[in-house]
């Protein structure tokens, strides 16, 4: 483990490559156990990776303290067995609500409706949020669906949209230019300012997308 000083305001606990499930679930239990934190102006987890963002006002050795507390708080989250939160995500597939599954389908050599199996069938994790306000970077998705980006990006691409990008697969909370194959759309809304938190999907969540038939209300 590395831990370091980024600038005069944040300390960061960071974990040797390669990005592992376990070491997420960890970083994910440590986020949570410092949010609270008096002193601490903001906790960010990343992948293999976590800054806590402090004030460089409270003492002249905030920095290096916090440097001693998060390695003492990663010795505690060793031993953490931290429980995944489950999200059921609905979703209509294709259509005019999933204009690239035909696209994925040809790229992966299956039919449709094996692509939509395949998503639907596959739990994911959420590693980080970023991009835009709640959009979830995740894990999980089969090596059969992996599909690169489209070549040349939409300028508009609506708000719940569920898209594949090589290996990843992702919700656009808010409608915004994108390159990512659009396999689907779903109703929920993945940020409100107003609600308590913000993001529907938080890091450590456990996903699955539901296949929805019909048309949206």
């Amino acid at each position: 483990m590395r831990y370091y000083l980024l600038g005069e305001r944040a300390a960061v606990l960071e974990s040797p490559p390669p990005a592992s499930l376990d070491c997420q679930r960890r970083i994910w239990w440590l986020a949570q156990t410092l949010a609270e934190e008096a002193g601490l102006i903001e906790v960010v987890p990343g992948m293999n990776n976590l800054t806590v963002v402090f004030d460089p006002d409270a003492g002249a050795d905030v920095g290096a303290g916090w440097l001693e507390r998060l390695r003492r708080e990663w010795a505690r989250a060793r031993r953490a067995t931290p429980q995944p939160r489950q999200v059921t995500v609905p979703v209509r597939y294709g259509g005019r609500h999933g204009p690239d599954l035909a696209a994925v389908a040809a790229h992966t050599g299956l039919s449709e409706r094996e692509v939509v199996a395949a998503h639907a069938g596959a739990e994911y994790q959420v590693y980080f949020l970023g991009f835009q306000p709640g959009f979830a970077y995740m894990g999980g998705l089969p090596a059969c669906l992996a599909t690169p980006r489209r070549a040349e990006p939409r300028l508009a691409v609506p708000a719940g949209s569920v898209g594949i990008g090589g290996s990843q697969t992702g919700i656009y909370p808010a409608a915004s230019p994108g390159g990512w194959q659009i396999i689907g759309r779903t109703a929920l809304k993945l940020f409100d300012p107003g609600r308590d938190p913000p993001s529907l999907l938080l890091p450590g969540d456990s996903v699955s997308f539901a296949a929805q038939e019909g048309e949206d209300d």
